[in-house]
């Protein structure tokens, strides 16, 4: 069997705290991260632990910076320029691993475009229906994004956190986070 690896982007952007004036030092600002909801009627009714951040399957031989800019433009309609700074990746009790890179942008999700996948609703009946793979993306600030991400990838928000305290800690492409008792991949949409 082989391993399902998937990359996205954790897109992040900075933002007035409320109450903060024009000219307020930086410490006035609130970090937000970008993150997108699973479409399809399993997660209409769901808020937390199953947002996440914009990716997907990584195709064999494909680059997974490429894999990732790809999946976010799928999911999102956009598609940061740069630089990008690597989180390295997370492993999921499915086994499953999910690298991340973080980039600084912003995005209006009233601009959402989402690629859709078919699949038949309601079951068994046989109607084969269009969903979105993504039905809506919101800007969170880091205590709440912990609250609404899948709990594998809540790894990203802490590195992210550090990144921006520390710029000088980029994380390794290639490190994977798979402590014992790791996160629970609990609500993971099914696809990418």
């Amino acid at each position: 069997m082989s391993k399902v690896v998937s990359a996205g982007l954790l897109i992040y952007r900075w933002r007035p705290e409320p109450g903060a004036r024009a000219g307020d030092p930086p410490s006035g600002r609130r970090l937000e991260a970008l993150l997108v909801h699973p479409g399809g009627p399993y997660f209409v009714k769901r808020e937390i632990g199953v947002w996440s951040i914009p990716k997907g399957q990584v195709d064999p031989g494909e680059d997974r910076l490429v894999a990732a800019r790809r999946e976010c433009r799928e999911e999102t309609g956009y598609e940061p320029d740069g630089p990008f700074t690597s989180l390295g990746g997370v492993k999921y009790k499915n086994h499953k691993v999910v690298y991340a890179w973080a980039v600084e942008g912003d995005f209006d999700p009233a601009d959402l475009v989402s690629i859709t996948f078919e699949m038949v609703w309601p079951p068994r009946s046989g109607k084969v229906v269009d969903v979105p793979e993504v039905d809506r993306a919101a800007w969170f600030g880091l205590a709440s994004a912990r609250a609404a991400i899948v709990p594998s990838q809540r790894r990203f928000i802490d590195d992210l956190e550090a990144l921006v305290a520390s710029p000088a800690e980029p994380g390794s492409e290639d490190s994977v986070d798979e402590r014992p008792g790791g996160p629970a991949d609990d609500g993971e949409p099914a696809s990418g």
